[in-house]
This record gives C-alpha cells, structure tokens and sequence, in this order.
C-alpha cells in the first residue's frame, strides 16, 4: 500500500509555512496519540504517520527531498531511514523540538535529551514530569511576649513515618492569624521536584496583664478614689523593662488612659515600637469601715453637684 502525501497527513498546503506545519502537527498529536486515544485501535498508526510527516516537512532539507522526489528520496541518499531521527537530538538533520513545549505538557513526560514517545508506537510511557510536593500547614500557639518581642519557637512536624523537630523564628509584631513560610519544609516533591512548603499559623496566649490593640500595649490600673482625686505617684508593670512610677493627675476619672511612649509592640516593617496605656479604673473596698462611711458621708454633702448635672439635657 502507497504512503499517502506527508501535505495531506498533515492537512496543510504544499507553500504551508513552518510555523503552519507545526500547529497542524500539534493539532493531530493531541487528537491521535495513544495516551489519550487508547480504545482506537488504529491510534498508533496514525500517530506514527503524522509524525513522520512532520518530521520531514518540518526540516527544511527533508522537505526539499520530499517535494523533489516524493517518498522515492528515501531511498536515494536523502536523509532517510528513522523518522523519528530528530526528537532525540541523536541524528543529523533532524527536526529536533521540544514536546513538552510542543504538545503543551499534556503528556506529563519527555522534554529535552530523549524521545519522550518511546518508539514510534507509543508503546512505552515518557518520564513522569517532575513537580514540587505539597504544601503542609500547621498551627501553633505561642507566648504574647514572643509575639511581641519577637524569639524562636520549636515543633513537631509528622515527615513521612518520623517527626521531626522544627524551629521557627518568630519576628517581632507578629498578630494573630499570620502564617510563617518554612520553604522546603512540605511534602517531598515527584520525579525529582522540590519539597514543598510548611506555613504555619500562629495564635497567640493571653497574657494576665496586657492586651493587644494594634502596636499598642493595654493595662488596667486598679486605683483609690483618693489617688484619683488627689493625684499619686503609682507602680506600673511593662512587658519588658519591670516596673515604672507614673503619675497620676489629681482629678482623674476612672477610665483614663496615661501614656508611656516607646514601650508597646514594635512594627515589623520599621522597628518602631508602638505605645503602651495604663487604663486606671477607680476601685472602691467592698466593705467600709464607720470612719470611712462617715468620710465619705461628709464628702457627698459637700459636693453640691453630681457629674451627671445636665448630661441628659
């Protein structure tokens, strides 16, 4: 039986350009290869055709053979013999291109160096493409004073059948909810690929003392009704420099906020520390003695006006 023209393998003109002959090419393999054609018996047959059509067409010595002398130059002293001469990079002349890039990865296999089809039917499977393993994510919870001040912390990640001790390196002015990148930490990649990636989660402890409102520290400072109307010198705590003295303003009301600079949560990005607020909250004893209930019953009767005088009006 006569091989039929490599032009109308292909389906393209006899003046078709390189760049015609290849999508066409393209096109067909997609259509005909046995990978994806598996219950059509003549897959292979037509695949081996198409492929040695492109090879000839797509060489611009070969085609010229080819449109001289038909498939008679075959057999006289053209570049004859395999067809598949060019995937591999192995022969002369060959039209040498890259099937990954060529078929769009569709096969999972092959790239440069060998044929990624096997033989030209397709009966063996190309390489297995490599790719980077999957991500694993994990949660820790860790101290507020690290979160803040930044530290290590050490876990335990399950790698295939052992666990292994990780450190993570906790920046400063970390928030609740953020994750750490730990690259090549993942599950171990195929054909080759790279590890993936471990991301941690962080929460973060409560802390007994502070709280957190953005770069700023938060304290409740239990104070008398003395202090707060006759002004004190009185001991706040810091995360971490120990206790300061702070000033109260006589006259301060129960909720006010005293300022120290410089000593809340440092800025990731600049290293600029945020403040911290000493909240006081004016605390009375749960039980008054005779002497402090009659002070407190001189007071009211000299104070003729309540702070609640023309606040709903």
């Amino acid at each position: 039986m006569s091989k039929r023209d490599y032009y109308e393998v292909l389906g393209v003109s006899r003046s078709a350009s390189k760049d015609e002959i290849r999508k066409a090419y393209k096109k067909l393999a997609r259509k005909f290869h046995p990978d994806v054609k598996p219950p059509d018996p003549d897959a292979e047959k037509k695949f081996s055709e198409i492929t040695e059509a492109y090879d000839i067409l797509s060489d611009d010595e070969k085609r010229k053979n080819f449109d001289q002398f038909g498939h008679a130059f075959r057999g006289s002293g053209g570049n004859g013999g395999n067809p598949f001469q060019g995937f591999g990079g192995g022969g002369s002349g060959g039209a040498a291109f890259d099937i990954e890039e060529l078929l769009g990865g569709m096969f999972g296999g092959g790239g440069r160096g060998g044929n990624p089809f096997g033989s030209a039917g397709g009966g063996r499977r190309g390489q297995a493409r490599a790719q980077k393993g999957a991500d694993v994510k994990a949660e820790i919870t860790i101290p507020f004073t690290t979160a803040v001040e930044g530290g290590e912390y050490s876990l335990s990640v399950q790698q295939g059948s052992r666990a292994e001790r990780l450190t993570v390196k906790i920046p400063a002015g970390i928030d609740e909810g953020q994750s750490i990148r730990l690259a090549g930490q993942g599950n171990p990649g195929s054909g080759g690929g790279t590890a993936g990636d471990l991301l941690v989660t962080i929460h973060i402890a409560a802390h007994p003392w502070f709280r957190r409102e953005g770069l700023n520290l938060l304290v409740d400072i239990p104070v008398t009704p003395s202090e707060a109307a006759l002004g004190a010198k009185i001991d706040v705590p810091t995360l971490t420099e120990g206790m300061l003295v702070l000033s109260v303003p006589s006259g301060t009301s129960s909720g006010a906020k005293l300022r120290l600079r410089g000593k809340g949560v440092r800025n990731p990005k600049t290293g600029e520390r945020g403040d911290q607020f000493a909240v006081l909250k004016v605390v009375l004893p749960r039980e008054l003695s005779d002497e402090e209930r009659a002070l407190y019953q001189q007071l009211s009767e000299l104070s003729a006006v309540t702070p609640r005088e023309g606040l709903w009006k």
